[in-house]
């Protein structure tokens, strides 16, 4: 089956999965096990890498020497992307494309099942490429694979009794959320990702990435835990 005739899944994978403390092996090992279990059942993926801590501690030691821009703080956060990106194209050598694609926007000529891509430019987050390489790529769905089981009405950290939320519009999501994005947002789905995925009508999925077998379950169409926004 050629990489044409498959579904092409989008997955952003949260820095905080790859990258929790020290480098989270474990994790790296299942996910390589479903992705190319799924590849053998005639998907293909999509895979953009966040930064994690590696990301914030390079931040707040650079900030800690010298005061940083924005802009300047967004580079690092880049080029840690990069880095944890590279690490997942070589865990997948031999079915994945031979470079990490770092602009979402380029049409991509790969006949491999597997793209790897990170961060590519400052005022955007990798969840805003993931809707754009979504846009490139012509995908119906993407997952948002991190560190929370479910999007929720409030903060669950602060409100112990917030409401979980399966199914969500983007309407309603985007009132959630906070209007514009910041290199330190702490959000669900970053907001001009939003904006983007649902003017594209794209289908996300949150789910915690910890939790592989949930991501199994979405793929195949099964109930899973997680939230759907359209």
């Amino acid at each position: 089956m050629s990489a044409n005739e498959r579904e092409r899944v989008v997955v952003s994978v949260g820095g905080s999965l790859i990258v929790p403390d020290g480098i989270d092996t474990g994790f790296l090992s299942r996910f390589k096990t479903l992705i190319l279990e799924k590849v053998q059942r005639g998907f293909s993926f999509s895979i953009i890498a966040g930064g994690g801590k590696t990301a914030r501690r390079y931040q707040e030691a650079a900030h800690q020497v010298t005061p940083l821009s924005r802009h300047d703080l967004d580079w690092i956060g880049i080029h840690s992307t990069r880095l944890n990106a590279q690490l997942l194209r070589n865990i997948f050598v031999g079915y994945a494309h031979q470079q990490v694609v770092k602009n979402p926007t380029i049409t991509i000529e790969a006949d491999e099942p597997i793209i790897i891509a990170a961060g590519w430019q400052p005022g955007c987050s990798t969840d805003y490429d993931a809707v754009l390489m979504a846009k490139s790529l012509g995908a119906k769905r993407l997952v948002n694979l991190s560190n929370i089981d479910y999007v929720y009405e409030s903060d669950p950290r602060k409100y112990p009794d917030a409401k979980k939320i399966e199914t969500i519009s983007w309407t309603d999501f985007r009132k959630l959320i906070p209007a514009e994005w910041d290199p330190g947002l702490s959000s669900p789905f970053d907001p001009v990702a939003a904006k983007e995925a649902q003017s594209l009508n794209l289908e996300v999925a949150i789910i915690n990435g910890s939790k592989l077998e949930e991501f199994s379950h979405y793929l195949e169409g099964r109930p899973f835990a997680g939230t759907v926004i359209s």
